[in-house]
């Protein structure tokens, strides 16, 4: 696992059906997560752990309102160590800080999936570098 992992903060937008819970499914399994992995659409949130790792999966599509985030007491998630990822984060823009990466995930006609991924911080452009770095893997 790259160390800057640990404490990055990657948002997923798209369309729903786009993908993006699939995706952290994929993601936490690869990490190391075991169990089942619900969708946090309902609860907003549902914490993981992977090894020694925190990881925080947030759904924000329930929000109406970026003061929520707040209120729910989630400044103090963020503010401490843990892998953060967060769909529909403009649902709480103004409250997030700058994501480390910005993935963006659109459905094809066909049934394919495309991602555009950015990099918004040292640690993200380090994320960025380490995909670029690691040869794909096939299960």
């Amino acid at each position: 696992m790259q160390p800057a992992l640990r404490n990055a903060f990657i948002t997923l937008e798209g369309e729903l059906g786009a993908g993006k819970t699939t995706l952290v499914r994929h993601l936490l399994r690869a990490l190391g997560v075991t169990g089942r992995i619900k969708s946090p659409t309902y609860a907003v949130v549902e914490p993981h752990q992977a090894g020694s790792l925190d990881i925080w999966h947030f759904d924000f599509y329930r929000f109406d309102d970026p003061r929520e985030w707040e209120d729910a007491g989630f400044r103090d998630i963020f503010a401490g160590p843990g892998l953060k990822l967060a769909e529909w984060p403009a649902k709480a823009v103004g409250a997030l800080p700058v994501p480390d990466l910005a993935i963006s995930l659109q459905a094809g006609d066909d049934g394919s999936r495309h991602a555009r991924i950015a990099a918004a911080t040292p640690c993200g452009l380090e994320l960025l570098h380490g995909l670029r770095q690691d040869p794909p893997r096939t299960r």
